[in-house]
């Protein structure tokens, strides 16, 4: 065999630099395309997930409406619920927050029917009116509503007043708030659980 030349070595070197050149470039495209590919699918699931008022989720078959003339409740409350569209730091400063309320039905075998839903402010002034007409939520489904975080009309001391419904004996509904936000280098959130204040009895829902 005859002896490499400089001339050998250096085409060897050059068709090697090409094929880590073209190897690189191969290499970064099936990356890229991973992540543009990824980056999609996450979209795809960030809006499968963005929140969805209760008329939308009514024709998913969530929760459906329910006129009040049809209901025969035998069960059922008013909730309160404690919400913060912003709470206070360091020098008094607010602090703006997103609140969700949260109504679960954890009867796995009656519906409820979600009656009304009022939001209020710091000063006990009605603010919204959440729920235009009664909603039926179907055993173990959960009803969402949502303040958005530069929706500052509630305050630290907003609250809501839930009332449900059942046509026959149910397990009592998880009502609550989660506040979160997550903007800046350091999120925030939590949750409060809703309180009863009154109870319905059979013959109020004659």
């Amino acid at each position: 065999m005859p002896p490499l030349t400089e001339h050998d070595v250096e085409a060897f070197m050059g068709r090697f630099k090409l094929l880590l050149i073209v190897g690189g470039l191969l290499l970064g495209a099936l990356i890229l395309g991973g992540l543009l590919y990824m980056d999609a699918r996450l979209e795809t699931v960030r809006d499968a997930l963005h929140f969805r008022n209760p008329e939308n989720a009514a024709r998913e078959s969530i929760t459906v409406e329910a006129p009040q003339s049809a209901i025969n409740a035998v069960d059922g409350q008013t909730v309160y619920v404690p919400a913060y569209s912003h709470i206070y730091h360091q020098d008094g400063r607010s602090y703006l927050l997103t609140v969700t309320l949260s109504v679960r039905n954890t009867d796995p075998e009656h519906e409820i029917v979600v009656t009304s839903v009022h939001y209020y402010n710091t000063e006990g002034k009605l603010v919204k009116d959440h729920l235009d007409q009664p909603r039926r939520l179907a055993p173990l489904a959960t009803a969402e509503f949502l303040v958005e975080r530069d929706d500052t009309s509630g305050g630290s001391g907003a609250n809501f007043l839930v009332e449900w419904v059942a046509e026959q004996p149910v397990t009592e509904p998880i009502v609550e708030t989660v506040m979160i936000d997550t903007l800046g280098q350091q999120g925030i959130s939590f949750a409060r659980v809703g309180k009863p204040i009154k109870k319905v009895t059979p013959a109020e829902g004659e």
